[in-house]
């Protein structure tokens, strides 16, 4: 049932995922351009250079808060990593070296072998 469980949330992740990928590819292309833009903005020394850029950097950002399902697509990628993980994830096994137990299974273990 649990497998189920995160199959059903897996398969709804990878939807939302799939039909976010346009605004996901907008936002990091739109954030690489705006960061491209403010280092050219630092570098340059005249005012008129400035202002054309402040302007740029402005529409760059406006593009990429249009893009704002992005942040949902994204959210869509990490609970389908967790979901990945849990899937194939294995129990911890908490070991208490003073558990006459655990230490009679590591020396029937070596005696076996």
């Amino acid at each position: 049932m649990k497998k189920f469980g995160l199959l059903l949330i897996g398969v709804i992740a990878a939807s939302i995922l799939i039909a976010n990928v346009g605004p996901i590819v907008g936002l990091i292309v739109s954030l690489a351009i705006l960061y491209f833009v403010f280092k050219q903005f630092l570098k340059t020394e005249s005012v008129g250079g400035k202002i054309a850029l402040g302007i740029l950097g402005v529409f760059l950002l406006l593009t990429a808060a249009s893009n704002a399902p992005a942040i949902i697509g994204v959210a869509a990628a990490y609970v389908l990593y967790v979901v990945y993980k849990k899937w194939n994830g294995t129990k911890k096994v908490i070991r208490d070296d003073n558990d006459p137990f655990q230490n009679f299974e590591k020396q029937w273990s070596e005696l076996n072998k």
